[in-house]
């Protein structure tokens, strides 16, 4: 992503995005086609090029499209649609998977794609890249994809080998050595792949930890509640998926109905009351779980949770993107990005393993699998126990990120970042 958002800020984020899509579209026809599955593995990381390209520049492009007093509410029908997606996906592919076969999972992909590239070909508006700034900054990018690859790969093994697994704690420190290394090879680069005078903002670098904190305090807690229902009530995976709908739905209005405060409040005053919503509701869900709780009240808690991702993502997007100047955006988009999927890998990994922390290791595996109910009260008891610790431990964690929304609220002097200096715009966020 952070090479994509590189590339975007030289020759155009629209021809990016166009590329992007032409390619996740072209590989999806390939998909379907494939002999074995080696041939999915590799098509599927050239899908996932074409996926980062398509994100990475999608909410720079809204930047260029709308202006200021309107990009809160583009943000948030663009912020809507990945609600809508989560909910049409799945049950769309296991239609298409059921009825036609598995090749169709890639194959709609296919014509939904044509059009798409179509109508962004005509209605896109074309953008220039920073002709004065074009260069690939090589050894900055080959230490982003080894620490980052190597932290998250890592923290990816811990739900499953335990925090304390030479794996996890050697992703751990790949990514602390060479921190240093890539900030000191940052700073002399003449194209740097991240400018690091950006985080010499104080708002800048806050806004960024907040949407950090806020992604590892909620991205688990769908997966916590849907593991709830199979494993301590019994319940089928189609049944617990549907009892965590309402997050998602929350968070698909919160994200549209939001959009007026952004024409009455700045975007991080939003965002840091999306971020105390998200607290709330994490606060309901640990004050009702239980063996016995009623689906009631972890509903309302789902709600305020959805419903606080929804605000807040949208405003965190908005307050980052809208004050850069344009040779600015893609970049910074893609280091928002970045951030988010760490965080998400962070949240799962961290609440699988805190919630199957009391129970016994020849448990653990009967919680992923849906089939704990099947033992004893006392075993589930334990569970319960490890559910309470893990939404303490987010709730903690979503506190942090409401603080970090209030020290990256922006003081007064605001500028269009289309017209601020270029001295000035360069390394402030």
């Amino acid at each position: 992503m952070v090479v994509f958002g590189r590339l975007a800020d030289m020759f155009g984020r629209r021809s990016m995005y166009l590329w992007g899509l032409a390619t996740y579209t072209g590989s999806s026809l390939l998909l379907g086609f494939s002999p074995d599955e080696w041939y999915v593995v590799g098509l599927r990381v050239v899908q996932a090029a074409g996926g980062a390209m398509l994100l990475t520049n999608s909410a720079a492009l809204l930047t260029d499209a709308f202006p200021r007093r309107h990009l809160g509410r583009g943000m948030g029908i663009y912020i809507a649609s990945f609600s809508v997606a989560q909910l049409v996906g799945p049950t769309l592919g296991g239609f298409l998977t059921h009825r036609f076969g598995w090749q169709w999972v890639f194959w709609y992909n296919v014509p939904v794609g044509l059009i798409c590239l179509a109508w962004g070909w005509v209605t896109l508006r074309r953008t220039e890249g920073s002709a004065r700034d074009r260069g690939i900054d090589l050894p900055g990018n080959l230490l982003v994809l080894v620490s980052l690859g190597g932290l998250l790969f890592g923290l990816s093994q811990a739900g499953d080998r335990g925090w304390t697994d030479p794996v996890v704690l050697g992703g751990v420190v790949v990514f602390a050595g060479l921190v240093p290394v890539f900030v000191r090879v940052e700073r002399r680069s003449r194209h740097p792949v991240v400018d690091v005078g950006l985080f010499a903002d104080r708002v800048f670098g806050l806004n960024l930890l907040a949407s950090f904190l806020s992604t590892v305090a909620r991205m688990a807690v769908v997966l916590l509640i849907a593991l709830f229902y199979q494993a301590v009530h019994g319940e089928d995976p189609v049944s617990a998926g549907l009892k965590v709908l309402p997050l998602s739905v929350a968070m698909m209005i919160a994200s549209v109905c939001a959009g007026p405060l952004h024409a009455r409040l700045d975007a991080r005053v939003v965002g840091l009351l999306g971020n105390v919503t998200g607290t709330a509701g994490l606060v309901v869900l640990l004050l009702c779980i239980s063996a016995d709780a009623g689906y009631a009240p972890i509903c309302g808690g789902m709600v305020l949770v959805g419903a606080g991702a929804g605000m807040f993502m949208p405003a965190t997007a908005t307050a980052l993107l809208d004050e850069l100047p344009a040779h600015r955006v893609g970049i910074v988009n893609a280091m928002r990005l970045m951030v988010q999927n760490a965080g998400v890998v962070v949240s799962n990994a961290l609440a699988l393993s805190l919630i199957t922390s009391p129970l016994p290791a020849a448990l653990r595996p009967e919680v992923f699998a849906g089939t704990l109910s099947r033992v004893s009260p006392a075993d589930v008891g334990h569970l319960v126990t490890g559910y309470r610790l893990t939404l303490g431990v987010l709730t903690a964690v979503s506190l942090l990120a409401v603080l970090a929304s209030f020290g990256g609220r922006r003081k007064a002097g605001r500028q269009d970042r289309r017209s601020r200096p270029e001295s000035l715009a360069s390394t402030t966020g």
